[in-house]
Protein backbone atom coordinates (compact mmCIF):
# COMPACT_ATOMS: atom_id res chain seq x y z
CA UNK A 1 0.00 0.00 0.00
CA UNK A 2 1.67 3.35 -0.42
CA UNK A 3 2.55 5.59 2.14
CA UNK A 4 -0.10 8.34 3.33
CA UNK A 5 -0.97 10.09 6.59
CA UNK A 6 -4.06 10.54 8.26
CA UNK A 7 -4.67 13.91 9.56
CA UNK A 8 -6.59 14.77 12.31
CA UNK A 9 -10.23 16.02 10.35
CA UNK A 10 -9.73 12.46 8.98
CA UNK A 11 -8.25 13.50 5.34
CA UNK A 12 -5.87 10.81 3.79
CA UNK A 13 -3.05 12.46 2.72
CA UNK A 14 -1.00 10.63 -0.08
CA UNK A 15 3.07 10.62 -0.48
CA UNK A 16 3.02 8.70 -3.73
CA UNK A 17 4.17 10.59 -5.75
CA UNK A 18 6.28 12.70 -3.17
CA UNK A 19 4.42 16.04 -2.23
CA UNK A 20 6.15 18.78 -1.62
CA UNK A 21 5.95 20.77 1.73
CA UNK A 22 5.95 24.75 0.98
CA UNK A 23 7.94 26.82 3.78
CA UNK A 24 6.50 29.73 5.72
CA UNK A 25 9.06 31.43 8.09
CA UNK A 26 7.63 34.12 10.24
CA UNK A 27 11.01 34.76 11.89
CA UNK A 28 13.20 37.80 11.32
CA UNK A 29 16.22 35.99 11.21
CA UNK A 30 15.98 32.58 9.10
CA UNK A 31 18.94 31.64 6.82
CA UNK A 32 17.27 32.48 3.31
CA UNK A 33 14.19 34.84 3.98
CA UNK A 34 14.13 36.11 7.85
CA UNK A 35 11.96 39.61 8.14
CA UNK A 36 10.71 38.62 4.64
CA UNK A 37 7.13 37.07 6.08
CA UNK A 38 7.47 38.60 9.65
CA UNK A 39 4.32 40.70 8.71
CA UNK A 40 1.19 38.37 9.12
CA UNK A 41 -0.53 39.28 6.43
CA UNK A 42 2.43 38.97 4.25
CA UNK A 43 2.50 35.58 5.51
CA UNK A 44 -0.81 34.19 4.90
CA UNK A 45 -0.47 35.67 1.51
CA UNK A 46 2.77 33.53 1.11
CA UNK A 47 1.36 30.05 2.08
CA UNK A 48 -1.44 30.75 -0.10
CA UNK A 49 0.35 31.35 -3.09
CA UNK A 50 2.49 28.21 -2.30
CA UNK A 51 -0.66 26.35 -2.12
CA UNK A 52 -1.82 27.61 -5.11
CA UNK A 53 1.76 26.58 -6.38
CA UNK A 54 1.06 23.04 -5.85
CA UNK A 55 2.51 22.49 -2.59
CA UNK A 56 0.82 19.47 -0.59
CA UNK A 57 1.49 20.53 3.18
CA UNK A 58 2.45 24.00 4.12
CA UNK A 59 5.21 24.88 7.05
CA UNK A 60 4.46 27.32 9.57
CA UNK A 61 7.55 28.32 11.92
CA UNK A 62 7.69 31.09 13.99
CA UNK A 63 11.25 30.41 15.50
CA UNK A 64 14.81 30.41 13.35
CA UNK A 65 16.78 27.17 13.22
CA UNK A 66 19.88 28.25 11.79
CA UNK A 67 23.03 28.01 12.71
CA UNK A 68 23.37 30.44 15.68
CA UNK A 69 20.00 31.30 15.43
CA UNK A 70 18.50 33.47 18.93
CA UNK A 71 16.40 31.60 20.91
CA UNK A 72 12.51 32.65 21.74
CA UNK A 73 10.20 31.67 24.72
CA UNK A 74 6.43 29.75 23.78
CA UNK A 75 4.55 33.01 23.88
CA UNK A 76 6.86 34.69 21.17
CA UNK A 77 6.25 31.75 19.12
CA UNK A 78 3.06 31.82 19.25
CA UNK A 79 1.80 34.91 18.75
CA UNK A 80 4.21 34.89 15.88
CA UNK A 81 2.58 31.29 14.31
CA UNK A 82 -1.05 31.07 15.39
CA UNK A 83 -2.33 34.21 13.47
CA UNK A 84 -0.62 32.83 10.57
CA UNK A 85 -2.53 29.48 10.60
CA UNK A 86 -5.86 30.77 11.45
CA UNK A 87 -5.35 32.43 8.35
CA UNK A 88 -4.33 30.30 6.01
CA UNK A 89 -6.57 27.89 7.31
CA UNK A 90 -9.65 30.35 7.04
CA UNK A 91 -8.76 30.48 3.12
CA UNK A 92 -7.53 27.01 2.16
CA UNK A 93 -7.78 23.73 2.94
CA UNK A 94 -3.89 22.80 2.43
CA UNK A 95 -2.90 20.95 5.07
CA UNK A 96 -0.61 22.64 7.90
CA UNK A 97 2.42 21.82 9.57
CA UNK A 98 3.65 23.33 12.70
CA UNK A 99 7.33 23.75 12.23
CA UNK A 100 8.30 23.78 16.44
CA UNK A 101 10.19 21.59 18.53
CA UNK A 102 8.00 23.03 21.83
CA UNK A 103 4.70 21.21 23.00
CA UNK A 104 3.45 24.03 23.78
CA UNK A 105 3.28 25.67 20.91
CA UNK A 106 2.42 22.44 18.95
CA UNK A 107 -0.57 22.13 21.10
CA UNK A 108 -1.60 25.55 20.42
CA UNK A 109 -0.89 25.45 16.84
CA UNK A 110 -2.96 22.23 16.26
CA UNK A 111 -5.81 23.96 18.34
CA UNK A 112 -5.64 26.66 15.82
CA UNK A 113 -6.01 24.17 12.72
CA UNK A 114 -2.67 22.75 12.17
CA UNK A 115 -3.26 19.30 11.61
CA UNK A 116 1.29 17.69 11.13
CA UNK A 117 3.66 18.54 14.11
CA UNK A 118 7.26 18.65 12.21
CA UNK A 119 10.01 18.76 15.25
CA UNK A 120 13.46 19.81 14.58
CA UNK A 121 14.47 17.65 17.57
CA UNK A 122 13.03 14.35 17.35
CA UNK A 123 10.63 14.41 20.35
CA UNK A 124 14.07 14.43 22.28
CA UNK A 125 14.68 18.16 23.53
CA UNK A 126 10.90 18.13 24.24
CA UNK A 127 9.10 14.60 24.26
CA UNK A 128 5.37 16.05 25.49
CA UNK A 129 5.20 16.84 22.09
CA UNK A 130 4.82 13.60 20.93
CA UNK A 131 1.94 12.97 22.95
CA UNK A 132 0.62 16.23 22.16
CA UNK A 133 0.83 14.83 18.56
CA UNK A 134 -0.94 11.19 19.64
CA UNK A 135 -3.79 13.05 21.75
CA UNK A 136 -4.31 15.09 18.33
CA UNK A 137 -4.45 12.77 15.76
CA UNK A 138 -1.56 13.95 14.14
CA UNK A 139 1.02 12.73 12.06
CA UNK A 140 4.56 13.69 13.68
CA UNK A 141 7.64 14.44 11.59
CA UNK A 142 11.20 13.20 13.37
CA UNK A 143 14.45 15.28 12.57
CA UNK A 144 17.74 14.43 13.48
CA UNK A 145 19.72 17.30 14.99
CA UNK A 146 23.15 17.61 16.96
CA UNK A 147 24.40 20.51 19.02
CA UNK A 148 27.80 20.31 17.48
CA UNK A 149 29.23 19.01 14.38
CA UNK A 150 31.50 15.99 14.62
CA UNK A 151 33.10 15.44 11.05
CA UNK A 152 34.51 11.55 12.55
CA UNK A 153 31.20 10.54 12.45
CA UNK A 154 29.59 7.28 10.67
CA UNK A 155 26.57 10.03 9.69
CA UNK A 156 24.19 7.68 8.82
CA UNK A 157 24.60 5.35 11.67
CA UNK A 158 24.78 8.32 14.02
CA UNK A 159 21.22 9.60 12.11
CA UNK A 160 19.49 5.93 12.78
CA UNK A 161 20.41 5.62 15.92
CA UNK A 162 18.87 8.79 16.99
CA UNK A 163 15.59 8.74 14.97
CA UNK A 164 15.57 4.64 16.42
CA UNK A 165 15.32 6.58 19.75
CA UNK A 166 13.17 9.74 18.33
CA UNK A 167 10.77 6.50 16.99
CA UNK A 168 10.29 5.07 20.28
CA UNK A 169 9.60 8.27 22.02
CA UNK A 170 6.49 8.80 19.54
CA UNK A 171 5.35 5.32 20.18
CA UNK A 172 5.28 5.07 23.51
CA UNK A 173 3.33 8.53 23.28
CA UNK A 174 0.42 6.59 20.86
CA UNK A 175 1.42 7.53 17.79
CA UNK A 176 1.09 4.96 15.48
CA UNK A 177 3.78 3.77 13.21
CA UNK A 178 1.98 4.90 10.05
CA UNK A 179 1.96 8.78 11.62
CA UNK A 180 5.97 8.90 12.11
CA UNK A 181 7.52 11.31 9.18
CA UNK A 182 11.93 10.86 9.26
CA UNK A 183 14.14 13.55 8.62
CA UNK A 184 18.11 13.30 8.53
CA UNK A 185 17.85 16.74 9.09
CA UNK A 186 19.90 18.18 6.08
CA UNK A 187 22.33 21.27 7.78
CA UNK A 188 22.01 20.46 11.26
CA UNK A 189 24.90 19.77 13.09
CA UNK A 190 27.19 18.15 10.05
CA UNK A 191 29.41 19.11 7.93
CA UNK A 192 28.82 19.54 4.20
CA UNK A 193 30.36 16.03 3.09
CA UNK A 194 28.12 14.46 5.73
CA UNK A 195 25.29 16.30 4.44
CA UNK A 196 25.80 15.35 1.05
CA UNK A 197 26.70 11.51 2.50
CA UNK A 198 23.18 11.64 3.55
CA UNK A 199 21.09 12.51 1.04
CA UNK A 200 23.14 9.99 -1.53
CA UNK A 201 22.63 7.39 1.38
CA UNK A 202 19.17 8.42 2.25
CA UNK A 203 17.42 5.07 1.12
CA UNK A 204 19.28 3.47 4.19
CA UNK A 205 16.75 5.47 6.60
CA UNK A 206 14.20 2.99 5.40
CA UNK A 207 15.17 0.79 7.60
CA UNK A 208 13.13 2.62 9.89
CA UNK A 209 9.72 1.66 7.95
CA UNK A 210 8.65 5.48 8.23
CA UNK A 211 8.07 7.93 5.31
CA UNK A 212 10.89 9.87 4.51
CA UNK A 213 11.27 13.89 4.11
CA UNK A 214 14.35 15.62 2.29
CA UNK A 215 15.04 19.32 3.36
CA UNK A 216 17.87 20.48 1.09
CA UNK A 217 16.44 23.98 0.19
CA UNK A 218 19.10 26.43 -0.53
CA UNK A 219 21.11 24.87 2.61
CA UNK A 220 24.60 26.09 2.69
CA UNK A 221 25.86 23.22 1.61
CA UNK A 222 24.50 23.79 -2.19
CA UNK A 223 26.07 27.23 -1.87
CA UNK A 224 29.35 25.43 -0.84
CA UNK A 225 29.41 23.20 -3.95
CA UNK A 226 27.99 25.75 -6.39
CA UNK A 227 29.61 28.59 -5.08
CA UNK A 228 26.48 30.38 -4.14
CA UNK A 229 26.83 32.74 -1.60
CA UNK A 230 23.18 34.05 -1.57
CA UNK A 231 20.82 31.54 -1.02
CA UNK A 232 17.56 32.44 -2.69
CA UNK A 233 20.20 32.21 -6.46
CA UNK A 234 20.27 27.96 -5.04
CA UNK A 235 17.15 27.09 -6.67
CA UNK A 236 18.95 24.74 -9.75
CA UNK A 237 20.91 23.00 -6.61
CA UNK A 238 18.16 22.32 -4.42
CA UNK A 239 16.00 20.75 -7.39
CA UNK A 240 19.44 18.73 -7.71
CA UNK A 241 19.59 17.46 -4.28
CA UNK A 242 15.76 16.63 -4.15
CA UNK A 243 15.12 14.91 -7.17
CA UNK A 244 18.47 12.68 -6.44
CA UNK A 245 16.79 12.19 -2.91
CA UNK A 246 13.76 11.57 -4.68
CA UNK A 247 15.61 8.69 -6.55
CA UNK A 248 16.76 7.45 -2.78
CA UNK A 249 13.08 7.36 -1.55
CA UNK A 250 11.97 10.66 -0.37
CA UNK A 251 8.35 10.87 0.37
CA UNK A 252 8.27 14.87 1.21
CA UNK A 253 10.43 17.45 -0.07
CA UNK A 254 10.70 20.70 1.83
CA UNK A 255 11.26 23.61 -0.22
CA UNK A 256 10.90 27.07 -0.50
CA UNK A 257 10.43 27.56 -4.17
CA UNK A 258 7.37 25.35 -4.73
CA UNK A 259 6.32 25.61 -8.47
CA UNK A 260 9.75 24.56 -9.46
CA UNK A 261 9.99 21.20 -7.20
CA UNK A 262 6.37 20.23 -8.27
CA UNK A 263 7.40 20.57 -11.76
CA UNK A 264 10.63 18.75 -11.25
CA UNK A 265 8.72 16.06 -9.77
CA UNK A 266 6.27 15.32 -12.27
CA UNK A 267 8.91 15.01 -14.62
CA UNK A 268 11.01 12.97 -12.52
CA UNK A 269 8.11 10.61 -12.23
CA UNK A 270 6.85 10.42 -16.02
CA UNK A 271 10.10 9.15 -16.78
CA UNK A 272 10.13 6.81 -14.23
CA UNK A 273 5.85 5.96 -15.21
CA UNK A 274 6.34 4.33 -18.70
CA UNK A 275 2.23 3.94 -18.23
CA UNK A 276 2.20 7.80 -18.11
CA UNK A 277 0.76 8.65 -21.94
CA UNK A 278 1.26 12.36 -23.25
Amino acid sequence: MPPALTLPDGRILPLDPPLVMGIVNVTPDSFSDGGLLADGQTAVAHGLGLAAEGAGIVDIGGESTRPGHALIDADTERARVLPVIAGLQAKSDVPISIDSWKSEVAEAALSTGAGIVNDVWGAQRDPRIAAVAAQAGAPIILMHNRDAIDASLDIVDEVLRFLERSIAIARAAGVPDGQIVVDPGIGFGKTPRQNLDLIDRLGRLAVLGCPILLGASRKSTLGKVTGRAVPAERLAASLSAHLYGASRGAAIIRAHDVAPHVDALKVWRAIADETQVF
